[in-house]
């Protein structure tokens, strides 16, 4: 594999395509944005710069890095050369399946087409196309030039061709890629999810405050960060589409998104991306938000 397509310029496809420049690939992002994929460049190149200041790579590294990345608004040019597809646009499952329709009339019969899917169905992506022995999840964690983890899906045909193909091609990423199969919400966020979940109902229900959660997971569970601030970082908006799948897929009321998350999401208070959910992040810092009636919102 040489050439890589990355399909969406957000902050999933603009850190997918970095690790594959970064790693000697070809990449070229598509987004049906030209703002959006100027936005992902400096992302990208404000990264590198990073990476240069912590002394990991050289100023050669970033103009290298840089050299091997295009992009692109045309999704059948840009994917018509493509060894492997990667894609990472909104979770929404009828936007996925239109979007591997389109991949699977565009890119040649030998690629594979991934997708960076948090929770839905290899196996309902894989059907929409003509390939479903070449479709596979490739599941990247948030940020994903710092996370090493990917888990890699077999949907219910994917050969163990791509299988092992996707793993070996994961390590030289500097990744870890860990096999899963494919039902609802995978391995990380079938446990992660009701973990935030429970969170959420304990701060419905009055049990505690926000920072006191976060602190008690953190201290507790020696957490990096609280299951709060982390659903603010994911984004709620995402944490209860997840939630939705897992909920619709297992049919079991413990996946059922608590009521709170469900009214923040609706008011648009959604984390990090909105600057307020649990936290508030005004003027590029992290406020808790103060709010004793928040258990009865």
């Amino acid at each position: 594999m040489k050439n890589i397509a990355v399909i969406g310029a957000g902050t999933m496809g603009n850190g997918i395509a970095h690790v594959f420049a970064q790693s000697g690939f070809d990449v070229t992002v598509v987004d049906i944005s030209a703002n959006a994929l100027e936005k992902a460049l400096s992302t990208i190149t404000r990264n590198l710069d990073r990476l240069i200041g912590k002394e990991r790579i050289t100023e050669a590294d970033k103009e290298a890095t840089l050299n091997r990345l295009k992009t692109s608004t045309d999704l059948e040019s840009a994917v018509g050369q493509a060894d492997l597809v990667v894609e990472a646009a909104t979770e929404h499952v009828d936007l996925k399946l239109k979007i591997f329709e389109q991949l699977d009339a565009a890119a040649p019969e030998s690629a594979v087409l991934a997708t960076n899917t948090s929770s839905i169905s290899i196996t309902k992506i894989a059907a929409v196309t003509k390939r479903p022995e070449k479709v596979i999840g490739m599941h990247f964690m948030n940020p994903v030039p710092i996370m090493k983890l990917v888990e890699v899906i077999r949907g219910y045909a994917t050969s163990d061709e791509v299988t092992s193909q996707i793993m070996e091609l994961s390590k030289k990423l500097g990744k870890v890629p860990v096999e899963v199969n494919d039902y609802p919400g995978f391995v990380a966020n079938r446990i992660l999810m009701p973990m935030i979940n429970e969170a959420i109902y304990s701060l419905f229900e009055g049990v505690a405050g926000v920072s006191e959660i976060d602190t008690v997971m953190k201290l507790g569970m020696a957490h990096p960060m609280g299951p709060l601030q982390l659903a603010d970082f994911i984004g709620l908006d995402v944490c209860l589409s997840i939630l939705r799948v897992l909920h619709d897929g297992f049919g079991n009321p413990k996946y059922a998104p608590c009521p709170l998350l469900v009214n923040m999401v609706m008011a648009g208070k959604l984390g990090v991306k909105s600057g307020e959910g649990f936290y508030s992040y005004g003027h590029g810092t992290k406020e808790l938000i103060v709010a004793p009636s928040f258990a009865n919102k």
